[in-house]
């Protein structure tokens, strides 16, 4: 079935709730029924409360086995060369080329290289972090792109890093990749292959975005001075963006936003957080993950209903050979307990991203042959959103047991029917299947 034009919305702006009957695409499935009040999209997939995103930097990593360990603990379930396996779905970094000793797909043997574009495929690994140190040309980016292309590896987030060449951030991690003429231009390349998801360096302190921006949680009573002094800076870049765009998303706390490269190409840039006492570039490693990710910073989150694509560095180990810290794997844990508790869905950057895009998907509700109808457009303007970034969508119903949900017209048959969540509502969901994890 076709669906009509839709007005063009914001990417990253959530439509208004509590509007069922009003402002929603005209859909087939919807139309010619009775409007219904008190149908309403909830904010995150049932039943939980808030999200995360462990969006892991692969910098100094020095081998295969760090890397695909840290992988094998997050994501498996069984004994890892690093403990018992935490069973999240957590993604992680790529980039091509870098000196002997740092871990990248130049660098790795065949069997290594095998993993990654598996794990690739999986959805596991999910962000290409620039081309690396050593990517200095188009050449280098072309070579990378044509490896991935060959062996049907698709990769639609990037990542700047350091300050590699390859860049596309002009303000804080100054790159070049989005410059036409300069040796490292590859914008037009990366982007035809399938790049849409972009960070340019920009990192919060702020414990939730999509939330209203609340600097209450920066400030550590153990930490006075450190803590105090982060929170100035953070409430100085939210100033400081009335006078350019540096920090605008400091100021908006949305995840999201639509940009333009300096190439005219459009992406969607997003923000990423690292609420340490001490500020963004604190805590942000393997050893110091366990004073990112504490009881408090996760309560905060779950209670904010908030997003966090957490900025980090898993494979900056102080040892190699002995692995994560007590303390950290204890982070692990707490996360992984919430998770499973289901306050606080841990996923991959790509999937958080996605759903982020479906926030500005229309739909309406109307009740149809004895059934209440809630019908969701997948176009989003001139886009149209993959049936994994809708994927978990939940709305409030009356009655689950009557709802049905559609896309474009088109019944979907398997959907989900939650009892009550905490705010005492039912729902109904689209299927959010965990992505199956390929261990090395």
């Amino acid at each position: 079935m076709s669906t009509p034009a839709l007005d063009t919305l914001r990417v990253g702006l959530p439509p208004r709730t509590g509007e069922a009957d009003a402002g929603h695409a005209d859909t087939p499935a919807a139309r010619a029924g009775t409007p219904v009040h008190g149908v309403e999209r909830r904010k995150m997939p049932y039943p939980y409360r808030a999200w995360l995103a462990i969006c892991s930097d692969l910098d100094e990593t020095p081998d295969a086995g760090v890397y695909f360990g840290t992988l094998d603990l997050l994501n498996g379930s069984g004994p890892t060369r690093f403990g018992r396996g935490f069973g999240l779905e957590v993604g992680s970094t790529i980039y091509f080329d870098m000196p002997p000793g740092q871990f990248s797909y130049w660098n790795a043997d065949d069997r290594a290289r095998s993993a990654i574009r598996a794990l690739i495929r999986s959805g596991h690994i999910d962000c290409l972090h620039s081309f690396g140190d050593l990517a200095t040309t188009r050449g280098h980016a072309g070579r990378a792109l044509d490896e991935l292309t060959r062996y049907g590896c698709r990769l639609e987030v990037w990542v700047d890093h350091a300050v590699a060449p390859t860049n596309f951030g002009a303000d804080i991690m100054r790159g070049s990749g989005d410059v036409p003429g300069a040796a490292a231009f590859h914008a037009d390349l990366s982007c035809a292959f399938g790049i849409e998801h972009v960070w340019r360096g920009r990192v919060t302190s702020v414990v939730g975005q999509g939330a209203d921006r609340d600097l209450a949680g920066i400030f550590q009573p153990r930490h006075p001075i450190a803590s105090g002094i982060t929170r100035a800076k953070e409430w100085a870049k939210g100033r400081a963006a009335r006078f350019g765009p540096k920090y605008a998303m400091h100021a908006s706390n949305d995840v999201l936003r639509r940009s333009t490269l300096r190439s005219g190409h459009s992406v969607l840039e997003f923000l990423r957080c690292n609420p340490h006492w001490g500020g963004v570039s604190r805590g942000e490693t393997a050893d110091g993950v366990h004073e990112v990710l504490s009881a408090p910073m996760l309560g905060r989150l779950a209670a904010r209903e908030g997003w966090c694509v957490l900025y980090t560095h898993l494979g900056k180990l102080v040892d190699p050979a002995k692995g994560f810290s007590r303390a950290a794997l204890d982070a692990f844990g707490r996360l992984a307990l919430a998770h499973h508790d289901g306050r606080i869905l841990v996923t991959t950057t790509r999937r958080l991203l996605g759903y982020g895009r479906a926030r500005a998907a229309t739909w309406k509700a109307a009740v149809r042959g004895g059934a209440l109808w809630i019908d969701v457009s997948s176009r989003v303007g001139a886009d149209r959103l993959a049936a994994a970034d809708l994927a978990g969508l939940t709305f409030y119903v009356p009655d689950a047991a009557r709802a049905r949900l559609a896309v474009d017209g088109v019944e979907c048959p398997a959907i989900e029917r939650n009892p009550p969540d905490h705010t005492g509502r039912a729902s109904v969901s689209l299927p959010r299947p965990r992505l199956a994890y390929p261990r090395p």
